[in-house]
């Protein structure tokens, strides 16, 4: 059944102990899976191989700032860790309807440490069947959790899109770029096409760079000499702004807007107040660089100003951001979306209700529906009763 939408957080988060999912994955791997212990400090952590122990710590608040905790804390009995049920109860308390909800930001790279790939699978397969046949499926509507995709390559990549879309699963979440690197690839092409035929909603939590290690771009000639600081251009695009526009100005310059002008990707718990600066600063570092670009790299310009791109195919995630939502027009109203970051310690469970008067108190009503609602629903093309 639709729910009207009034309100949804477009950047919340799943944190639960893994024996909650770990089920799902065959019985093959089960024992390589994520485990939960308990830490000399009494507090929860997870253990997985090829990794250092995740600590639950800021991941799990909705407490006041003064009682936030770097560690010592429990999934029992804290809020956003318990059972479906549990989560609409917590959104009915915050007065949110739905949630886009984001898996715990460190645990898919987490798993990766396994690294045998068909296991690596077999955790984000499982998982991916935890959501669809457990979690969202208790409350569908509401329960908005994106797909985790693998990082093993595109086919990998498209399988398991498929199979989110298939269940019904209202996106997916990239972790790098399709192929799996840090950078595009020609290949990726047939992922952005497989989303795009099946109108699959991608998104990525803050950004598409998996390692810090390797290049930023595969340019079409490499410099023969050694260059000074500050030479590569991708990097230098973003010197003065965020980095979250990153695999963005890649996208770009890799001519993946082009190719496909319909592409859309959702960024999460970006920040919007930093983008008026970056669009103008992006723009003008490209024309002072355009040409040694071209010169040693062969990296050409594309048919539009960066800016344009940055604008029109990407739909920001803000939380609570007073100068980004004052400066809402030059980021573009229809381009952003606000998110409770529920139940990390960036957000304010139960009381978004009063961070939403306080960020839109002087904002027109259409403008504050679509900052807050309408852009979702119409991103991840949700059943709105109205």
């Amino acid at each position: 059944m639709a729910v009207r939408y009034n309100v949804i957080s477009g950047d919340s988060h799943l944190e639960f102990s893994p024996e909650k999912w770990t089920p799902h994955v065959p019985a093959k791997w089960r024992d390589r899976a994520p485990r939960r212990v308990t830490l000399p400090n009494g507090g929860d952590g997870i253990v997985m191989e090829g990794r250092t122990t995740y600590v639950l710590g800021l991941a799990v608040t909705g407490k006041p700032y003064e009682q936030h905790r770097l560690d010592g804390i429990r999934y029992e009995g804290s809020p956003g860790t318990g059972s479906p049920e549990q989560r609409v109860r917590e959104q009915d308390m915050d007065g949110v309807d739905a949630e886009i909800i984001f898996t715990s930001v460190s645990q898919p790279h987490t798993w990766r440490g396994l690294a045998d790939d068909e296991g690596y699978r077999a955790l984000i397969h499982g998982y991916n069947e935890f959501l669809c046949d457990e979690y969202c499926a208790a409350a569908p509507d509401r329960l908005l959790a994106m797909g985790v995709i693998p990082v093993t390559g595109v086919d990998d990549a498209i399988a398991e899109m498929e199979y989110c879309q298939q269940r019904g699963l209202k996106g997916i979440s990239l972790l790098a770029f399709p192929s799996g690197k840090g950078y595009p690839t020609p290949e990726d092409d047939r992922f952005w096409r497989a989303a795009l035929d099946m109108h699959m909603p991608v998104a990525a939590h803050i950004g598409l760079r998996l390692r810090a290690e390797g290049p930023l771009f595969k340019y079409a000639r490499e410099p023969k000499m050694q260059l000074g600081f500050g030479s590569d251009p991708i990097g230098v695009l973003t010197r003065f702004g965020n980095s979250a526009t990153q695999d963005i100005i890649q996208l770009i310059f890799a001519g993946v807007f082009d190719r496909f002008p319909e592409l859309r990707i959702y960024k999460a718990e970006t920040m919007i107040g930093w983008l008026p600066y970056q669009l103008e600063q992006t723009d003008d570092i490209w024309e002072r660089s355009r040409h040694w670009a071209a010169d040693y790299y062969g990296l050409e310009s594309p048919p539009k100003p960066p800016s344009h791109y940055i604008r029109e195919h990407v739909l920001w995630g803000f939380l609570r951001d007073p100068f980004g939502v004052q400066h809402r027009h030059a980021v573009g109203v229809k381009h952003a979306l606000w998110g409770s970051d529920f139940p990390h310690s960036a957000g304010d469970w139960p009381d978004s209700k009063r961070v939403l008067t306080e960020l839109f108190a002087d904002v027109p009503d259409d403008e504050r529906y679509a900052m807050v609602a309408g852009n979702a629903v119409d991103f991840f093309r949700l059943d709105n009763e109205f």
